[in-house]
């Protein structure tokens, strides 16, 4: 899947509007995980050295279209300026003349940080009135914000109508391995499905079934499969009305020579609680009515990750439980224990 990148453009001198994802967990008024921050280093480094003016933008939270002073950018730039090691000029909105003036004064090789996006409820709307505004701020677009490519906002989908548009380096990066693993994966390639509902994963599952040697599902999507095995499930969250499109999918996999694998035991309690009563049941015992399945049960844990570890590829999408509570997190803990293990390519 070949995309421009900003190796592929001249940005000397010039104004380059930068998405990046610096939606990233606060606390005190500090960053308290600077990862994403530190994936859009090697772009904004290139772009300064390049003797760009570099403009970035993201949003942060939920702010819902209004200033919310507790989700400003301001510790974020500070964060920035620490690991970039020179300074990061901020200004408090993302358009309008205050912006438009910092803009202006902006020399080659130095970095202004915007405003939330997401304080104008314009951006998640994709206003193509707010894209243009933002659009005006640049000469380049540059889009290095993987974590929210899939949204069509202003900043994302909106912006790229009026400029330029190319890929920093992470989006480059999460294209090259994703086009790679889903056209030429090292095999066996496994896929592991976890997440609520069946029907949020549907285009998922039919698109993989072409691609994968082994299926691997948990969280409260595995129980619409099981029901539709005959197994039951309690007062566990299940899909009643995709029981028909759980069996088409199991045979989908079965004509393909896919295999599947679903749990062999689950961990249920009768409410979400850190503190309510748990045990572990086989598939077979099935689920007590009023008590719930909440994640896989040790047995398929450890199965699951032997498989896991035996593969050159795999790609992790969704829990395997209500791994919010800790006392049900285990399944998940374990899968992730059984990525870091894996000797190829794994993507979550």
């Amino acid at each position: 899947m070949a995309k421009l990148s900003i190796r592929d453009v001249d940005v000397k001198g010039k104004r380059v509007l930068v998405r990046v994802d610096f939606n990233v967990p606060l606390e005190g008024g500090q960053v308290a995980d600077n990862t994403r921050i530190r994936a859009a280093l090697p772009t904004i480094r290139y772009l300064v050295d390049q003797g760009a003016k570099v403009i970035l933008m993201s949003h942060l939270g939920r702010p819902k279209g209004k200033v919310q002073e507790d989700l400003r950018l301001t510790p974020v730039a500070r964060e920035l300026e620490r690991l970039l090691g020179q300074p990061v000029h901020k200004v408090d909105d993302c358009i309008g003349p205050e912006v438009e003036r910092a803009v202006a004064a902006l020399q080659p090789g130095e970095v202004l940080l915007l405003e939330n996006l997401r304080f104008h409820p314009e951006e998640e709307k994709n206003d193509p009135e707010f894209a243009r505004k933002l659009a005006s701020l640049g000469d380049i677009y540059v889009n290095d914000a993987f974590g929210t490519a899939h949204r069509a906002h202003a900043s994302t989908a909106g912006i790229a109508q009026y400029l330029p548009a190319v890929a920093g380096f992470l989006m480059e990066k999460e294209i090259d391995i994703l086009s790679r693993i889903l056209s030429q994966p090292e095999r066996p390639f496994a896929a592991v499905l976890g997440g609520a509902k069946v029907s949020d994963k549907i285009g998922v599952i039919r698109n993989l079934l072409e691609k994968v040697d082994r299926l691997l599902l948990g969280g409260g999507m595995a129980n619409t499969f099981l029901l539709a095995q005959g197994f039951a499930l309690g007062n566990s969250l299940v899909e009643e009305d995709k029981l028909p499109l759980a069996k088409e999918l199991l045979e989908q996999a079965r004509d393909r020579g896919v295999e599947v694998f679903l749990p062999l035991d689950l961990v249920v309690a009768p409410e979400i609680k850190e503190e309510a009563p748990r045990k572990v049941v086989s598939v077979e015992e099935g689920v007590p009515e009023g008590w719930m399945a909440l994640d896989i049960g040790p047995r398929t844990a450890q199965k699951y990750g032997e498989i896991i570890r035996q593969c050159r590829t795999v790609l992790w999408n969704g829990p395997m439980g209500v791994f919010e509570v800790p006392a049900i997190s285990e399944g998940t803990r374990a899968v992730a224990q059984a990525l870091a293990e894996v000797t190829g390519v794994t993507v979550v």
